[in-house]
């Protein structure tokens, strides 16, 4: 389904993801964008400053604007969610993250409107039934943290009511990059690590807490630049395919070589300490990631593609977090 003229709604269009999706939607010259998210009272606006878009509306009124605008919204692309992982509400969860997105996804299928929405690498849990995005696993699947599993309810629904094909489904592995800093001790380790760096010319990590499994700082994510998930996300809407789709990068880096890229940037001799993992992440914490990536890539062929850690990390560095650069 080729882009036309009819509104593109983005919700969660402040933050890290959203934010910067609007700016991919700018940069191919698509305006027509409506604009959903609560900022609140601290500076998430900012990452919309300098963006063109139609309108945006409060997440608690969106619904009211859809009424009677069957015919004007091409797609909705739902990346509104509460995404701390430490959130331990979960009445507060299901209400945020699964029941709105049940009820936006309604609201599409009966108006033939397309619907993508943000799923979670977290799903997936300890990794220990791999990172497969075959529907067919989706019953297995046991997240570690309350978060992932508001993320996975929703999955489940879509399965569960045959609706999921009809849907698209990303599953978004550790993204990092520009428009981040409103998010703050959820905000990506890169943007700790500068700020270390700079203060103390030395950062640290985490202690493995499987030390049989791996060294410190040899625990690996899927680390995905926002400009690449961006382009990613919108790739789905030039097709009608839908389903679970993995969007990561489909290499697993450890967070001595994220550690190295960043100091490599900053042009400052590797310094690296170990620190004890917090209790309360222990047993919740992915020690290990790594997307498949086949399926996406079958569908939405070089958008799917990804740039090398090294490169995307000097690009967020050198053009973003030193000079507090939006993008």
């Amino acid at each position: 389904m080729p882009i036309d003229d009819r509104y593109i709604v983005i919700t969660g269009a402040a933050g890290l993801i959203g934010s910067c999706l609007v700016r991919h939607f700018n940069n191919i010259g698509f305006t027509n964008l409506i604009l959903v998210d609560d900022l609140g009272t601290g500076e998430k606006w900012q990452n919309l400053v300098g963006k063109q878009f139609q309108d945006i509306h409060p997440i608690y009124a969106f619904p009211d604007w859809l009424k009677g605008r069957e015919t004007e919204v091409q797609a909705i692309i739902h990346l509104g969610a509460c995404s701390d992982t430490t959130e331990a509400n979960g009445s507060y969860l299901l209400e945020n993250n699964y029941r709105y997105t049940l009820n936006l996804a309604e609201w599409a299928l009966n108006n033939d409107v397309r619907f993508i929405y943000a799923s979670s690498a977290a799903t997936y849990g300890d990794g220990s039934l791999g990172f497969s995005d075959d529907h067919h696993l989706l019953t297995s699947l046991r997240p570690l943290n309350m978060y992932g599993y508001s993320k996975h309810l929703f999955d489940l629904w879509a399965l569960r009511e045959g609706v999921l094909d009809s849907l698209v489904g990303l599953k978004y592995f550790n993204v990092f990059g520009p428009n981040e800093w409103h998010k703050g001790h959820m905000s990506s380790a890169i943007v700790k690590f500068v700020n270390n760096i700079k203060k103390e010319g030395k950062l640290t990590l985490f202690a493995s807490s499987e030390p049989d499994k791996f060294r410190d700082g040899e625990q690996v994510r899927d680390f995905l630049y926002v400009k690449d998930a961006v382009s990613a996300t919108a790739a789905f809407l030039n097709t009608r395919k839908g389903g679970i789709f993995n969007i990561g990068t489909g290499k697993a880096e450890t967070w001595k070589a994220l550690a190295n890229a960043t100091f490599n940037a900053l042009e400052v001799p590797e310094k690296i300490e170990f620190v004890p993992m917090p209790h309360n992440l222990v047993g919740k914490y992915q020690n290990y990631t790594k997307a498949e990536m086949g399926k996406a890539k079958a569908v939405i062929g070089k958008a799917a593609d990804t740039r090398p850690l090294e490169e995307t990390v000097k690009d967020y560095v050198t053009n973003h977090l030193v000079s507090h650069t939006y993008w």
